[in-house]
């Protein structure tokens, strides 16, 4: 547990769809902490990989290089940023085809050592605690974590949420493509998708996401009171 009742890690885990992203977000600046997208740097290395020419289907290939890129990832909840090499990334890391390759790179176990260590010593420096969001936070990253969260929704509600922020996005398409992301993020051999054993998992396929944001800062308040 945290040395006071302000500094608290919060693990925020799940898969792609379920409001993560906006939830941590927006916990963390309600809530004074500070803020980190850890999918975000998988997507920033296996954006270096790509820019860089290295064939992320070459898991040889990926390992050789996973400590030469430079990441680092700004924790202000209203304006999270991330950079890589010193180069902005957080346009370029969203694009289909970094998407569609990011479940190989982190697949790769070095991949996963570099960034999980890179997420514990971000983890470690807020001065105020931090929400940290991601699909191995609670199990792996941060196993003693003050509170650990999973949030699910129904394929058919993150489809919808997923293709409503991609214009034209179709989201029987969507529906599939995070089906498939799912089964290669909880399938892989290193630090797979999975719920932590003592987190609390919150359905939000019938919530908005106020509700939800709600719901998680209520969790953390809970927390904070029960430590005093």
């Amino acid at each position: 547990m945290s040395d006071t009742v302000e500094s608290v890690i919060v693990a925020i885990d799940g898969p792609s769809g379920t409001g993560k992203s906006s939830t941590s977000k927006a916990v963390a600046a309600e809530l004074g902490l500070s803020y980190l997208d850890t999918g975000a740097q998988y997507r920033a290395i296996t954006w270096w990989m790509i820019t860089n020419g290295i064939d992320v289907t070459d898991a040889a290939a990926v390992a050789d290089a996973a400590g030469k890129a430079a990441i680092v990832s700004g924790t202000d909840p209203s304006h999270p940023t991330i950079s890589v090499d010193g180069v902005d990334a957080s346009g370029p890391i969203r694009t289909q085809e970094v998407t569609s390759k990011v479940s190989a790179v982190s697949a790769v176990p070095e991949i996963r050592a570099r960034i999980t260590g890179l997420q514990r010593s971000i983890a470690a420096a807020a001065p105020h605690g931090i929400v940290v969001e991601g699909r191995d936070i609670g199990t792996t990253v941060l196993p003693d974590a003050d509170l650990k969260i999973f949030l699910t929704a129904s394929p058919e509600a993150r489809a919808a949420r997923r293709a409503g922020e991609i214009k034209g996005a179709d989201v029987s398409a969507t529906r599939e493509a995070l089906i498939k992301r799912d089964a290669a993020d909880s399938s892989r051999k290193t630090s797979p998708l999975a719920k932590a054993d003592d987190a609390v998992e919150v359905d939000t396929t019938e919530l908005t996401l106020q509700q939800v944001i709600e719901c998680v800062v209520t969790l953390v308040e809970e927390k904070r009171a029960a430590v005093k």
